[in-house]
């Protein structure tokens, strides 16, 4: 395991992000909490030390596993924790969202059941379109002066809301956002166009999610399978470049010996122009082993060529505008005038 600084600060976090959606069986779904101390004890002696939750996921109860498995050495992790969602049922008008009361209320929440004095990473979970942004930033880095948080970072938010919020950190010289949390892999690509350039002008660490689109790019749906089961293809509906994108990632499986999921997995982790630092779901130690094992190698340029190709997407306006078929995200950049695009 090797390390990175978690966007413009000193903060060491592992290349790998443990993501624990999957701890508890709450939701119907998700692994035990024997098979969840499973996953953690080998994301921990493999070296991992950056762990995701949320307040909301599987109705806390990942947070609560989470607070008994961290006891043993808390200080040696770096816990982030989202505020934002809540159950759908619940009546309290300000039970979700992004405002300062459900903000202090929430963390309060998550610093019980995590068993802890302080939040490593604190996320904004998804912007709610009702909220000021100075409300946001305003609150947040009043949990960092409280010391209740150590940073703060968004996800699932429009990049204008999250530029915003850095130019308002900046001039008041409140807490700046460290990363961005997106869902981004071969098959969704959208984040292209504006959220990672965002990122990148703000030195933000981009922390994706949804790396392997359930399951779509392991290539289950290639093989042989019942009329009943979900990733029937038929009842996907792929589309004809996503059918094309699963099958060069198969075919590069075959040239290196390794799972589709690895592949995969290496096509975003391997981005050149931009941090970036996987967030890893499983729901057995077995997956987490196997997707972990993409750290133990690389694709070659030219694989992450064939990858990048196939599953390129139209940037639209400004970039085609300004740079025409020279510009390529994430891919080679032309030269115009002695300057890189």
């Amino acid at each position: 395991m090797r390390y990175k600084l978690l966007g413009r600060s000193g903060l060491r976090v592992s290349e790998l992000c443990l993501g624990t959606m999957t701890f508890g069986e709450t939701w119907g779904w998700g692994a035990s909490k024997a098979e969840s101390k499973k996953m953690f004890d080998f994301f921990a002696n493999a070296g991992g030390n950056f762990i995701d939750t949320s307040v909301n996921y599987t109705d806390g109860t990942s947070e609560e596993f989470l607070g008994d498995f961290l006891k043993a050495d808390r200080d040696h992790f770096v816990v982030a924790t989202k505020y934002t969602l809540t159950k759908p049922d619940n009546p309290d008008p300000n039970g979700g969202g992004n405002s300062r009361k459900n903000m202090m209320k929430s963390v309060e929440k998550s610093l019980k059941r995590l068993k802890t004095d302080h939040i490593d990473l604190y996320y904004l979970h998804m912007w709610d379109y009702m909220t000021p942004v100075e409300e946001v930033v305003r609150g947040l880095d009043d949990l960092v002066r409280q010391g209740k948080v150590n940073y703060v970072a968004f996800s699932d938010t429009p990049d204008h809301i999250v530029a915003e919020a850095n130019t308002r950190a900046d001039l008041m010289g409140w807490s700046r956002f460290l990363g961005m949390q997106i869902p981004y892999s071969l098959l969704d690509r959208a984040v292209e166009r504006s959220i990672i350039p965002m990122a990148n002008h703000w030195e933000m660490t981009v922390l994706p999610w949804g790396l392997l689109e359930a399951g779509i790019l392991t290539g289950k749906f290639l093989k042989p399978v019942k009329s009943s089961t979900r990733l029937n293809s038929q009842k996907l509906k792929l589309s004809e470049k996503s059918v094309k994108v699963v099958k060069e990632v198969e075919a590069v499986s075959k040239e290196v010996g390794k799972p589709m999921s690895q592949v995969a997995i290496n096509w975003v982790r391997q981005h050149p122009n931009t941090q970036m630092i996987p967030i890893l779901g499983a729901r057995s130690v077995k997956q987490l082993k196997d997707n972990m094992a993409s750290n133990e190698w690389k694709l070659t340029d030219e694989q992450y060529k064939r990858l990048d190709e196939v599953s390129a997407i139209d940037m639209g306006f400004p970039h085609n505008f300004l740079l025409g078929n020279r510009y390529v995200y994430g891919a080679t950049f032309d030269k115009i005038d002695g300057r890189r695009a």
